[in-house]
């Protein structure tokens, strides 16, 4: 039997995603059934307990299959990136009505009418996808009322099929965003977690840990050869960092405890001292 990264194939000794038969071992497959995230960020765990710590997490309409439900957890394999683990079983919601939008501002308000003086009922991050039903006008201010109640302010919204031109753009609104280990949020963010939302939004997907990036977005250049440019990516054993332009980059590090920007040879020196230098440089 093949040896499968449990990060991206759902499979434990007594279960696993049918799609793997004849691939792993296990007791039993199944196919496992459809859902939605309904909460506005989910952690992801490796285990199914809360120290076990956070991996990923998922956004508000993120499609997920899962595997199984047990004692308020549920097993589940995302589709847009493939991560598995374990989620709260109450922060998913069968499938229902298909999002229409995606929120574009770091955070968005959803308020319980058309009216921003009203108390927020909840707060959904950038690259949350809400099914947006009409859009209405109160006092010079356009809203949209979304098909699960409430509405957010239009502007902080852009259909799904709409995607940014530049994911290097996406990540500098996330400057100030605390750094926080397995986000994937505006609330939030580590290093990869950065990386992926960007290129989300700018309609490219890409896998969600350091490892996996470093092995699979864009092709591989050497600095010595070609001068580094803005968007691409230098990697080290265990983060990554986004190239602004030829001096400076971006990256969510747990030295600011932020995401911050810094010139790639003050963090070449810095970062070498505890984890080594960069292992790869790759341009998407």
């Amino acid at each position: 039997m093949t040896t499968l990264d449990r990060r991206l194939h759902a499979h434990r000794p007594d279960l696993a995603d049918a799609r793997l038969e004849g691939r792993v071992e296990a007791a039993r497959f199944t196919a496992g059934m459809p859902a939605r995230v309904g909460a506005p960020v989910v952690d992801v765990h490796g285990a199914p307990r809360l120290d076990a710590g956070i991996d990923t997490q998922f956004l508000h309409g993120d499609r997920v299959r899962v595997f199984e439900r047990r004692e308020g957890w549920a097993w589940v394999q995302a589709e847009h990136d493939g991560y598995v683990g374990y989620v709260n079983a109450a922060s998913l919601e069968e499938e229902g009505v298909l999002p229409t939008h995606r929120v574009t501002a770091q955070r968005s308000f959803v308020y319980p009418e058309p009216e921003l003086k009203k108390p927020a009922t909840t707060t959904h991050s950038i690259g949350a996808a809400l099914c947006v039903t009409e859009t209405v006008e109160n006092r010079g201010t356009q809203y949209a009322l979304l098909a699960s109640g409430g509405a957010v302010i239009a502007g902080h919204l852009q259909p799904l099929d709409v995607h940014q031109e530049d994911y290097v753009t996406v990540a500098e609104t996330f400057l100030h965003t605390p750094y926080l280990w397995g986000g994937t949020s505006g609330f939030g963010i580590d290093c990869s977690g950065l990386v992926q939302l960007s290129m989300r939004m700018a309609g490219k997907t890409v896998l969600r840990d350091t490892d996996m990036q470093a092995e699979s977005i864009g092709f591989l250049i050497d600095p010595a050869e070609t001068a580094l440019r803005r968007g691409d990516l230098v990697f080290w054993k265990g983060h990554v960092a986004i190239m602004l332009d030829h001096v400076m980059m971006l990256h969510a590090n747990g030295n600011t405890m932020t995401v911050a920007r810094e010139p790639l040879s003050d963090a070449v020196e810095r970062i070498e001292r505890l984890y080594g230098r960069p292992t790869h440089y790759r341009r998407p």
